[in-house]
């Protein structure tokens, strides 16, 4: 008889797992310590520790809700918590964390525990942490701008130092950050629609919320493709960059085809001096886009792109 190829007996690992996960359900809320759990799975020496976490992360994997709820500083305790875990297998972490955004629109987050949502980004130690999204610090204004999207309020708060009154449109999460869009009451006197601006739900104080109904019908972004470059979020604007012939490929590939391109002649180290014009309709999307590019390109103007530009920069290094 041939002998088995080694890693196709899948027996014992699987027992293994059914040894842990019987336990933890067992002993519930209480839960069951790291050294315990590593013993009935049969693991020692120095490295059982290590084994006994690949396999905590093969139940969570799995749809196993298990939390270490030891204190700082103390040995690793177990808990494994008794959820609805058919979403978390069927679907990705995309689309669990565009389920929990729903519950929160909702303001349903019960269903959370219930089903398993709370880790959609991975397992994290941080309390403050829901679906990926940090919270801690701004819970109170992310709650309120979650019920001025869902009851059609206005929202008061002070943003950069001024204050502001903004007719919401919805609230999203980009890179661990939240994101309140809407439009702002014009303050000239201006009949123009005003643009549709993004702020930072962290960065927002004093913030408010009016009586249901009292918020204004705010056109949705249109995202008629896959670029964000593409997305139609603020009026256009034609923008002007320079780069380099040797750069000009990145720039291309970050920010898509110009409206119009323009070769200078020949410099001294042999390159030349590309000029861009871009109909830019996603302002943010541009900026996020020339943090990457850096050096490699320059923006000319218009100058009120420019001071976003700097203005953002100064805020993010936390200056004056």
């Amino acid at each position: 008889m041939a002998a088995k190829t080694p890693g196709r007996d899948q027996r014992a690992p699987m027992e293994r797992l059914v040894r842990i996960a019987a336990t933890l359900r067992e002993r519930g809320a209480v839960g069951e310590t790291g050294e315990r759990l590593a013993e009935i799975a049969g693991f020692d020496g120095a490295r059982a520790m290590d084994q006994l976490k690949r396999d905590i992360r093969s139940l969570t994997d799995l749809g196993w809700q298990i939390d270490n709820i030891a204190g700082q500083g103390e040995n690793a305790r177990y808990r494994m918590r008794t959820v609805d875990n058919r979403l978390r297998v069927r679907l990705t972490p995309p689309q669990q964390r565009a389920l929990q955004r729903a519950v929160l629109l909702a303001d349903r987050n019960d269903l959370i525990d219930r089903l398993g949502l709370g880790d959609a980004a991975g397992p994290s130690d941080d309390p403050g942490v829901v679906a990926g999204v940090p919270t801690t610090g701004h819970d109170a204004a992310l709650a309120a701008v979650l019920r001025a999207v869902r009851l059609g309020c206005r929202v008061r708060f002070i943003y950069k130092g001024s204050p502001r009154v903004v007719h919401p449109e919805s609230v999203r999460s980009q890179n661990g950050t939240w994101y309140l869009r809407g439009q702002e009451d014009p303050t000239d006197g201006s009949t123009n629609e005003p643009p549709v601006k993004a702020f930072v739900v962290a960065r927002m104080s004093d913030v408010t919320a009016d009586e249901p109904g009292t918020a204004r019908p705010v056109r949705a972004a249109r995202h008629p493709g896959l670029h964000p470059m593409s997305w139609q979020i603020d009026p256009p604007v034609e923008v002007t960059l320079q780069t380099t012939t040797e750069h000009q490929p990145d720039v291309h590939r970050w920010l898509g085809e110009p409206a119009s391109e323009e070769v200078g002649p020949p410099t001294g180290a042999g390159s030349r001096t590309v000029t861009m014009r871009y109909v830019v309709t996603h302002r943010a999307a541009l900026r996020a886009r020339l943090y990457e590019l850096g050096r490699r390109v320059a923006l000319v103007g218009p100058e009120d792109v420019r001071r976003e530009l700097l203005d953002e920069l100064v805020e993010l290094k936390g200056g004056d």
